[in-house]
């Protein structure tokens, strides 16, 4: 079993908030140094654990206590009571340009953010072209940070802290500010971290990027433990507790603001029916039934087919694909998704669909587990979780072997 990287204890954490403070040393006399003030506990009574190796969430609405208990695992902040112990190198990634000094260029910033990480000059010395070049940032490195944009800050912030080759990585929603191209390049360092066995602790209000990026998870609820657990069950009583999440039919939840709503998701033939069972080179139509009521401007659709636990296995969305309605008119229709084949293995899997206005935070509709299907075995035998037709190849006479490849 893996040894904890993190480890707290009955950890609880209060700010006095003040609601008349002394703004004059004459205010501080006439009120004989007291000035109102109340308890606010962020923390209260938190056990928690994390294994080495895993990549961890911490869920929660806003003034949770997430980020403070990130804060107190990086020893930025104190516990009133209770212990945090950690294991090995910490590096923390907690607000846009942490550590930077404004007037310093970016070169001299990476030196100065690097020492504060435990980074020796040497290192730093050995490492600055790789931090450099992961930033995307070069034409700029001489400049003063004060003139970068945020996006700037947090690729040159990150870049430094991913470099310090740490054991404990924290993370706080900061990587929401990056582009794509960016958050790409994170989540390829995310997965180097894991498989090197080091360990993430990650906030963020992302809960498709929770659920299928972290191991387990923890749900904080003014302060308090709510539930820990694997990610995807937690992801879920977090949802259902906070969005007003719904039943479906067939076992699914649906949260959204209701404007626009799915009544049906189902795949189709070459023939155009309805089918729940298909081969891994079958083509299919997935076909998304939508109610708008009042009409629903820049509609953005998306679809994903999840396991039966949880693991995405297959997205699209709609924006990506160059898909973008002005607007959905009001009554009744379909969305129709070509799929040429899924070449995944034999099994049950899930539908879920989703809708929302182009860059709103809160979905029309989203539905998990619409609807399922399953995997028909095909006549090649297949190993991991892909169904991909392959075979060995002779390389001495070019010709191809008759056993295929598992």
């Amino acid at each position: 079993m893996p040894a904890n990287a993190v480890s707290v204890r009955d950890v609880s954490k209060t700010f006095r908030v003040y609601h008349d403070r002394n703004q004059s040393l004459k205010a501080t006399v006439l009120k004989r140094g007291r000035a109102k003030y109340e308890e606010f506990w962020a923390l209260k009574g938190v056990d928690l654990d994390i294994a080495e190796g895993q990549t961890f969430g911490l869920l929660g609405r806003n003034g949770s206590g997430k980020s403070t208990l990130l804060k107190c695992i990086a020893g930025i902040l104190t516990p009133n009571t209770g212990s945090i112990t950690t294991r090995g190198r910490v590096a923390a990634m907690l607000e846009v340009g942490s550590g930077f000094h404004p007037e310093l260029s970016g070169r001299e910033n990476i030196y100065l953010n690097g020492a504060i990480l435990g980074m020796t000059k040497q290192e730093v010395d050995r490492k600055l072209d790789a931090i450099v070049d992961f930033s995307g940032v070069e034409r700029f490195i001489d400049h003063p940070v004060k003139n970068y944009s945020s996006g700037m800050y947090v690729r040159l912030g990150f870049s430094v802290s991913i470099h310090t080759e740490p054991d404990l990585l924290l993370v706080d929603e900061v990587l929401a500010v990056g582009d794509m191209e960016f958050q790409a390049k994170c989540q390829e360092k995310f997965a180097a971290l894991k498989r090197d066995g080091k360990t993430v602790v990650v906030v963020s209000h992302d809960l498709g990027t929770m659920r299928t990026f972290c191991d387990r998870a923890a749900w904080l609820d003014h302060g308090e433990l709510q539930a820990v657990g694997r990610a995807s069950t937690i992801v879920d009583k977090y949802a259902d507790d906070n969005h007003h999440v719904h039943g479906v039919e067939g076992g699914g939840k649906r949260h959204g603001t209701g404007e626009v709503r799915f009544t049906k998701a189902a795949l189709l033939d070459e023939d155009g029916r309805e089918v729940t069972e298909i081969r891994p080179d079958q083509p299919v139509t997935l076909r998304m039934h939508y109610d708008a009521p009042r009409g629903f401007e820049s509609p953005n659709f998306s679809a994903t087919i999840n396991t039966m636990h949880g693991q995405r296995m297959w997205a699209i969305i709609a924006q990506d694909r160059g898909f973008l309605p002005t607007r959905l008119e009001p009554g009744s229709g379909t969305v129709d998704i070509a799929i040429a084949g899924l070449p995944l293995q034999p099994a049950e899997y899930e539908i879920g669909v989703e809708v929302r206005g182009i860059d709103e935070p809160e979905p029309a509709d989203s539905v998990q587990a619409i609807s399922k299907f399953a995997m028909r075995r095909a006549a090649e035998t297949y190993g991991g979780m892909l169904a991909i037709e392959s075979a060995f190849v002779d390389f001495s006479t070019g010709l191809t072997s008759d056993r295929a490849a598992s």
